[in-house]
């Protein structure tokens, strides 16, 4: 019977360090977005595409 809750310590465990790494992949990814310049004219290019369909 221990045996089982070993294995589950064992899970958790692999679970807690799955969280911990997609949260620091997280918080890199939002450190990037707000280490790129902004544009000339202040918008996004997802903006730019949805006005115009090209890219300006």
């Amino acid at each position: 019977m221990s045996e089982g809750k070993s294995s589950e310590m064992t899970r958790e465990e692999r679970l807690a360090a799955k969280l911990r790494e997609n949260l620091r992949r997280r918080k890199a990814q939002t450190r990037e977005m707000r280490e790129e310049p902004p544009h000339e004219n202040g918008e996004s290019d997802a903006q730019d595409l949805s006005k115009t369909g090209e890219p300006s």
